[in-house]
């Protein structure tokens, strides 16, 4: 009979915030969570589990009274958050689940606190597996990081390097209970099709396909590693004062494999989820076209690639301010916009209560500048200053009580109403709304 499988060594925890375990009641965050209550190194720390009820299973909530029975065994706190999942953007369910999951994990962290998540060698190799079946390059292939920035803390792996045969043989051994959610068994999801199908026949032929396969996500990390200087470099000179806008004439004189990775790495640097191979071809493309009045666009999982000028642009696809948008506004509070963008007076509050509208654009707009001796087309003065149809688009106009324009959000400012802000020690701010999208590849019960 061959040894028993030892038990997990976990690697020291980094910092010396508290541990937030993601804790789905599966038997890799059972194991996870159990080991982490029995090691001395934590105890000081503070140990939280977390678990998420997505409300998407008939089992939910016996799975959150699970969780909670299992955290008062141990005496660990369980937190069992409840969210919405909301697919947008073309999304799966999986991924908006993922998404939702993630943000409240992070809305439950504190600053410099760990956020512990199970993943171990087994999930590593498939997503080494999948990312090569979409086609993807060193960044992609180095896979599942074992510690990464996550919210106000950080989001740390500690079992990457343990298969999860040695998870299943400590759960067995020390007695522990675990769910099995049902639909890890169906083969819809690619990751579940490689989990059952496609892993367990090459271990047939490659018993040490998955050690091998993720080697090949640590190879690439250190691959990366030497990379990440030069692209640092290189997108420093690409940039605007914009960090959402590169510079097209700057990008286009990078080499095709340099630019490929600043592109990448400018993605990722925004939060946006990574950027499809057809999204690569895109900006090949459109890079090499002349300039013109047209604003091609790329979209893909609720972001958008845009083109105007010699700018490239990339966000989250944002709703334009709504046509018929009207509100009072007595400027004495922030004003929260249509999609989450803020108006606001800085500085002492008006004397008296100002008869303020703020709308949305309608065309035909005026506006008299600083130093002007006559109004101008408001559309005219955008395009002189050269705001991009992504801003525009969202733009609110400040209307005083007799129909004048005051401002076009923070960007154009009517000559009057700029001598009353700098004479008042004021000024106005159009404040956006901030996107953030997360890691993909995230698993579900675990």
């Amino acid at each position: 009979m061959s040894a028993p499988f030892p038990d997990p060594t976990l690697p020291a925890p980094p910092g010396d915030g508290p541990l937030h375990v993601a804790f789905s009641g599966g038997l890799d965050s059972t194991a996870l969570l159990h080991l982490l209550a029995h090691d001395a190194r934590v105890g000081a720390r503070g140990l939280v589990a977390l678990h998420v009820h997505h409300g998407l299973q008939p089992q939910a909530e016996a799975w959150a009274a699970h969780c909670e029975a299992v955290c008062a065994a141990l005496g660990i706190a369980c937190d069992v958050v409840r969210v919405t999942v909301v697919r947008a953007g073309g999304e799966g369910l999986e991924a908006a689940a993922r998404v939702a999951r993630h943000a409240a994990l992070q809305a439950r962290l504190p600053p410099a606190a760990v956020a512990v998540f199970a993943h171990h060698r087994d999930d590593q190799a498939e997503t080494v597996l999948l990312r090569a079946l979409r086609g993807a390059g060193p960044d992609g292939l180095a896979a599942m990081r074992p510690l990464r920035p996550f919210g106000a803390g950080w989001l740390w792996r500690p079992l990457l390097a343990v298969p999860r045969a040695h998870l299943l043989a400590y759960a067995v051994r020390h007695g522990l209970h675990w769910i099995e959610d049902p639909s890890n068994a169906a083969d819809d999801a690619d990751r579940n099709f490689l989990r059952n199908r496609v892993l367990p026949l090459l271990r047939t032929r490659w018993p040490q396909a998955d050690a091998v396969l993720a080697d090949v996500a640590t190879l690439q990390r250190a691959t990366v590693a030497l990379l990440d200087d030069e692209d640092t470099a290189a997108l420093a000179t690409v940039r605007t004062p914009d960090p959402a806008t590169l510079d097209v004439a700057r990008l286009r004189t990078l080499p095709t494999a340099r630019r490929a990775r600043v592109l990448r790495r400018w993605i990722a640097a925004l939060g946006l989820p990574p950027l499809p191979r057809q999204g690569s071809a895109w900006c090949e493309a459109t890079l090499q076209a002349p300039a013109g009045d047209r604003s091609p666009q790329f979209d893909w999982a609720g972001c958008r690639l845009q083109r105007w000028r010699d700018l490239l642009h990339a966000g989250a696809q944002r709703a334009p301010l709504p046509r018929d948008f009207a509100v009072d506004w007595a400027g004495t509070a922030p004003l929260t916009l249509p999609g989450g963008d803020r108006l606001y007076l800085d500085g002492p509050p008006p004397e008296a209560r100002l008869g303020w509208q703020v709308r949305a654009r309608c065309g035909g707009e005026r506006i008299a500048l600083p130093g002007r001796p006559h109004s101008h087309a408001l559309k005219h003065v955008l395009q002189d200053r050269a705001v991009p149809p992504w801003r525009r688009e969202r733009l609110p106009l400040l209307i005083d009580a007799s129909g004048r324009l005051l401002a076009a959000g923070d960007l154009v400012l009517d000559g009057a109403f700029e001598a009353w802000l700098r004479d008042g020690g004021r000024r106005l701010h159009w404040e956006h709304a901030a996107t953030a999208h997360d890691e993909p590849d995230d698993l579900s019960l675990r």
